[in-house]
């Protein structure tokens, strides 16, 4: 396993970047940090997969539960928004909803963990809004996790 620690220091560096000090959002396992950005929760993880023998960095929100009704028009929009997204996408885990980043950290740097971070951030805090009213969903809570 590669040593990961140039890359958390890169974390933190664009954490405090954003005005945030980044041991405020640590949390209890290295190479994770948790910020809010408006109404949306957004995860940054830095992991080693020993499968691929690959580091990588991953930026995260959960937006918000898929909706009862409306699922096919939900999935829909969601397919059609992604094609006018940059660097991030909709993705689906169990029941959520998240716009997600991910990269090798391979060559990584800085301005492109800070420009991760603003992206998923943005769409997360605009599209949790517009989804949650427009469908009726769930918004992601702590108590979720």
């Amino acid at each position: 396993m590669e040593d990961l620690s140039v890359y958390y220091q890169m974390v933190e560096e664009s954490i405090a970047l954003l005005g945030v000090n980044p041991a405020t959002v640590r949390t209890e396992k290295p190479g994770q940090w948790s910020l809010q950005k408006g109404s949306a929760p957004v995860w940054v993880d830095v992991f080693w997969m020993e499968n691929n023998n690959c580091g990588y960095i991953q930026v995260m929100s959960p937006i918000i539960e898929v909706p009862q009704n409306n699922t096919l028009a939900f999935y829909e929009e969601l397919l059609r928004t992604n094609h006018n997204l940059f660097g991030v996408g909709f993705t689906q885990y169990d029941k959520w909803i998240y716009i997600k980043g991910i990269r090798e950290v391979d060559n990584l740097q800085k301005e492109e963990v800070t420009a991760m971070l603003n992206r998923v951030g943005v769409y997360a805090d605009d599209y949790d809004d517009l989804f949650k009213q427009k469908y009726q969903a769930t918004s992601f809570r702590k108590s979720d996790i």
